[in-house]
């Protein structure tokens, strides 16, 4: 039986439902993060066709200021450009495109157009040192990757239209055509607020924001606030292959992949945003993801609170004296105190798991290529047995 079409954030389907001491932002969503924006597109050329983008900029202004970011690779079945210079540098100096699998190059090609239509001097050269920054997963279960549906337009599109409103879940962005544990995935989002102090010890509010593109796991896998929730509905008949014909495969043939992009406003360096970003593997091994062979999960942070200067080739960069590469030149940044970190690492790691909760349950059932059909996971279930448990 198909699951309900309605569907809900995981704090509504389970008010009580532990999930972290930390408090969520305003919208619940990586936008919380002050100058993040962020805008999903969804393509269905027709019912072969369920595929994405999901555009995020760390600042509106990238294209003058770098952010310090940081990457972890948790397993390395799958693609993340521009993954090389940030660990050469440090530095987050393009947008961020996920997308799918086979449109990886039309999303650098994007990239690259937006920058040689929008920041060309007047010799028509282009001088921002830029790596573009794309990651994918796999849609190939309901989604005819051969049709190459992403164009460099749809890139350019989405960096015009960012904005700071709440991410659209569930069948949304680069997550449109994407399954987590064997239901029906996509795209999901949360944030964190969290005390502390500035640079000069008065009190501030600093905000960690995450978002997933989810298309992992197996059904048995899937735990939901310590429960396995996924054993349990295979146990009572509820099963991820109804629907799928006879001609088409059952399972996809991988075990997919998962994406989780970290934006925060406190002050980190390079170093302490990889920190960040493997600490994310804490909260996607409460929802069950092993990191499986042929899983890519590949996670970056950056920060928003350093604003580095974008140095062009001519290195004459867009403050103070002009670079020469023979004369160190210091710049001045800010970096919270490794002992006082720990709230950000909890905090990552909640609204992590909180993010893929959010990807499944916001996602709406799917029929796609050659009749394949991705169910939605039925919430009603999910409450009963969630509530059942902890009842008992």
């Amino acid at each position: 039986m198909a699951a309900p079409s309605r569907r809900a954030r995981i704090r509504e389907v389970l008010p009580q439902l532990s999930l972290g001491k930390w408090p969520p932002g305003p919208l619940n969503s990586i936008t919380d993060v002050p100058g993040v924006l962020v805008h999903t597109e969804s393509i269905h050329a027709d019912q072969n066709v369920n595929t994405g983008i999901t555009t995020i900029l760390p600042r509106k202004d990238w294209d003058r200021h770098a952010s310090f970011a940081g990457i972890f690779r948790f397993n390395g079945c799958g693609e993340m450009t521009g993954a090389h210079w940030i660990d050469e540098t440090g530095l987050l100096t393009s947008p961020i495109i996920l997308t799918n699998t086979t449109a990886v190059g039309d999303a650098y090609r994007g990239i690259m157009e937006y920058a040689f239509r929008n920041f060309t001097d007047d010799a028509g050269e282009m001088g921002l040192v830029i790596f573009p920054v794309v990651a994918e997963t796999f849609d190939g279960y309901l989604s005819d990757q051969s049709k190459f549906s992403v164009t460099p337009e749809h890139i350019i599109r989405g960096i015009d239209n960012a904005s700071a409103d709440q991410v659209p879940e569930g069948n949304t962005g680069g997550g449109t055509g994407m399954m987590c544990h064997r239901y029906k995935g996509g795209t999901g989002s949360s944030s964190r607020s969290i005390n502390g102090y500035d640079i000069n010890g008065n009190s501030v509010t600093y905000t960690l924001g995450v978002l997933v593109q989810a298309n992992y796991g197996t059904q048995e896998n899937l735990h939901i606030g310590g429960i396995p929730v996924g054993r349990i509905l295979k146990e009572q008949g509820v099963t991820t292959e109804t629907g799928a014909p006879a001609h088409g495969s059952k399972e996809p043939r991988k075990d997919g992949s998962i994406i989780i992009v970290i934006a925060t406003d406190a002050p980190l360096v390079p170093i302490q945003l990889q920190r960040l970003a493997t600490r994310a593997t804490v909260g996607l091994g409460k929802v069950g993801g092993y990191g499986n062979n042929s899983s890519g999960d590949i996670f970056l942070a950056f920060s928003t609170a350093n604003k580095i200067s974008f140095q062009e080739f001519s290195m004459g960069g867009n403050d103070g004296p002009p670079v020469d590469p023979y004369k160190p030149l210091p710049r001045a940044v800010q970096m919270s105190d490794n002992d006082s970190i720990n709230c950000l690492f909890e905090a990552v790691a909640d609204a992590t798991e909180e993010a893929i909760y959010n990807c499944i349950c916001m996602a709406k059932s799917m029929t796609g290529l050659k009749g394949r059909r991705a169910e939605a996971v039925d919430l009603e279930k999910v409450k009963a047995i969630v509530v059942g448990r902890r009842g008992s």
